[in-house]
């Protein structure tokens, strides 16, 4: 088991660093000079050559990547030539809102599609689980910006009039100081995460439930209750996480579009700005941020799933 963790830290840690250098190509490739795309029509060449000199534009290319490297190493993100200020500064109240999102999302989706998944795989076949069968299947086959563009006309405009449709909230004030603005990007959200859990665990616990232990256990008289709950589940916290793992990453990238749909002032908010001014180190700084929370959430599910199952306990895997 101490292989298999290594193993999996090491593998997280090269894909950070090859994501690294994808995120710095790319915005090498981005189009246009970003010293006069950000002076705009006072681009004359003096100020053009002073301003790419300041950001390190006409270092070698290989040399600006480590210095950026190393800069994110050490916790400096870089210097945004937008704001003429640190990444960091920039970020730092855009990361505690869009994590809110997100926190909240979790909070509201994991429990429901979990209790979901649960009833249908104990209820096989009933109209119950034909219900709820049903209804993940119609919300998979929706992209996010459908369901939150739906939702806003069935809570905000033609049909009830209950919730904001955009964000509220002035500049520099925190979102939770209105807590009705964060319903639909966290409803959004949450609508798009839990039709996948819901057919993971119905699949995972519905496999247990027919497995030759769980018929022991029944033979043994036990309670259904306790046979689903000591018997089953524990052999399905492993998929159940990876599954819970990877939608839950897929917010830190899908939150780009909840937060434009609803002018939600989080870190997809400021990625769409920072490409449209050709502000490289944040577009940088926010790509990474993503890509990092992506790795080490499924770092975690595949440690979860290491120490949940007990063939890897026992030695029985290799």
């Amino acid at each position: 088991m101490v292989r298999l963790v290594l193993r999996r830290l090491a593998l997280s840690v090269l894909v950070l660093w090859v994501v690294s250098v994808l995120v710095f190509v790319a915005t090498l490739l981005l189009p246009g000079d970003p010293a006069r795309a950000i002076l705009g029509q006072q681009a004359t060449p003096e100020r053009v050559a002073a301003l790419s000199a300041k950001l390190g534009l006409d270092l070698p290319v290989w040399q600006r990547y480590l210095d950026w490297l190393g800069g994110v190493l050490t916790g400096d993100l870089g210097f945004s030539a937008a704001t003429q200020g640190p990444v960091s500064e920039l970020l730092a109240g855009k990361l505690v809102a869009s994590g809110l999102l997100l926190v909240l999302t979790a909070l509201v989706s994991t429990p429901l599609a979990l209790a979901m998944g649960t009833y249908s795989a104990v209820r096989r076949d009933r109209l119950g689980e034909q219900v709820v069968s049903g209804f993940s299947l119609v919300l998979a086959a929706l992209p996010e910006f459908v369901i939150g563009v739906l939702l806003v006309v069935l809570l905000s405009t033609s049909v009830f009039r209950l919730l904001p449709s955009v964000t509220l909230s002035r500049p520099g004030e925190p979102v939770w100081s209105q807590p009705g603005q964060l319903v639909l990007p966290v409803l959004t959200l949450a609508l798009v995460v839990i039709p996948y859990v819901v057919r993971m665990t119905r699949a995972t616990l519905s496999e247990a439930l027919s497995g030759g232990f769980v018929e022991m256990a029944r033979l043994k008289g036990l309670p259904e209750r306790t046979v689903v709950l000591r018997h089953a589940v524990p052999h399905t916290i492993g998929p159940i996480a990876q599954v819970l793992a990877m939608q839950l990453a897929w917010l830190a990238g899908g939150v780009v579009v909840v937060e434009f749909l609803f002018r939600y002032p989080g870190i997809g908010q400021a990625l769409i700005d920072a490409v449209a001014k050709r502000d490289v180190q944040v577009v940088q700084a926010i790509t990474l941020i993503i890509a990092a929370f992506y790795v080490l959430v499924n770092l975690a599910a595949d440690l979860i799933g290491i120490v949940a199952d007990p063939r890897i306990r026992t030695g029985g895997a290799r």
